[in-house]
């Protein structure tokens, strides 16, 4: 019984040790669990064998090896634990899901044309970078182009790339359409909304209503018979969202409400923005929709980013996903 308490007052004083990591919080962690039962199994070891020496003196040089390559083990764990708290940190602050949304503005048709021209610069963009790119919602005119349509983008880096989309571009050029050749200004507004899945904003079914209809997109037969398209209206702010991506009503209905709370976390991030913007040492916005970030003059062959007063030529290859350039230099001025 003796040599028992003596182990059990021995682990105590170990786990007392200073660690940079809590490692209760660690086990309870699915990302770290298994590190930190190993590490609590290495800690008993250790104490077993710190017990026997205090027993038995003589046994001193043989452990002296052992409570070395315990001390090396520990430590080992420790960096792996530390890397993953780290890599944690860095996804809650940049996630690797966002909801996209662009919007046509002023402009009419041109302006849904453009929409759509700039939804698919993102999603060449995200197959190049190995991204999954999803159509949630859209809503088509006449013209084939997009007055509204979200999408969602899973992969590494998303929102730490994409970040600096967020606000209206502007588009000048001779529509197709214009039989005097003349130049039109048409604006698309952009939201790049991070999913966030630590933290996140809760909502108790009293404070949104939600709608049912039938979808009118791809998706079999079943899409135009039963009412699988799901729309949230937030109560409080009168945020809505609308998701027929999935051929299952229940599907449907856990994607609008992840588009739902990213939508309000994105108010509230432009809210908190308008009030420090005299404060704000970044010249580059992440938050306000309304900003008048980028000019793409197809006239001149070229892209200019208000924000760091930079430009670039050959729009073509640009809209074709070729936008690192761009994404690099926000990021740097950004650092900066």
């Amino acid at each position: 019984m003796a040599n028992k308490e003596k182990i059990e007052n021995l682990e105590n004083e170990s786990q007392n040790e200073e660690v940079a990591f809590d490692l209760e919080e660690c086990k309870k962690n699915p990302k770290t669990s298994y590190l930190a039962q190993e590490y609590e199994s290495i800690l008993h070891q250790e104490n077993q064998t710190k017990s026997m020496v205090s027993e038995d003196p003589s046994m001193k040089e043989l452990a002296q090896e052992e409570l070395k390559e315990f001390e090396s083990r520990k430590k080992a764990i420790q960096e792996q634990i530390l890397n993953i708290i780290e890599q944690t940190k860095e996804e809650e602050k940049f996630p690797n899901e966002i909801i996209l949304e662009i919007r046509a503005g002023a402009g009419g048709d041109e302006a849904s044309l453009f929409a759509q021209n700039l939804a698919e610069m993102y999603e060449r963009f995200s197959e190049k970078q190995g991204w999954s790119f999803k159509l949630l919602n859209s809503s088509v005119n006449d013209t084939g182009g997009y007055k509204e349509v979200s999408f969602e983008i899973k992969g590494q880096d998303v929102y730490k790339k994409l970040r600096f989309e967020t606000g209206v571009h502007r588009v000048q050029r001779v529509p197709t359409t214009e039989k005097m050749g003349r130049v039109h200004t048409s604006t698309a507004s952009v939201a790049i909304m991070p999913i966030r899945k630590y933290k996140q904003i809760e909502l108790g079914p009293d404070e949104y209503d939600m709608e049912f209809s039938r979808s009118s997109g791809a998706g079999g037969q079943n899409v135009n018979k039963v009412e699988t398209a799901v729309r949230l209206i937030h109560k409080a702010t009168g945020l809505d969202v609308r998701c027929t991506a999935e051929r299952s009503q229940l599907k449907n209905r856990e994607q609008a409400m992840s588009m739902l709370i990213a939508k309000i976390q994105q108010q509230k991030d432009e809210e908190e923005a308008k009030k420090h913007s005299s404060d704000r040492q970044s010249q580059i916005g992440t938050a306000d929709r309304s900003e008048k970030i980028r000019t793409y003059n197809y006239l001149q062959d070229r892209i200019t980013d208000h924000r760091i007063k930079q430009s670039w030529h050959n729009m073509e290859k640009i809209m074709l996903g070729n936008i690192d350039a761009i994404i690099e230099a926000l990021i740097e001025a950004d650092k900066e």
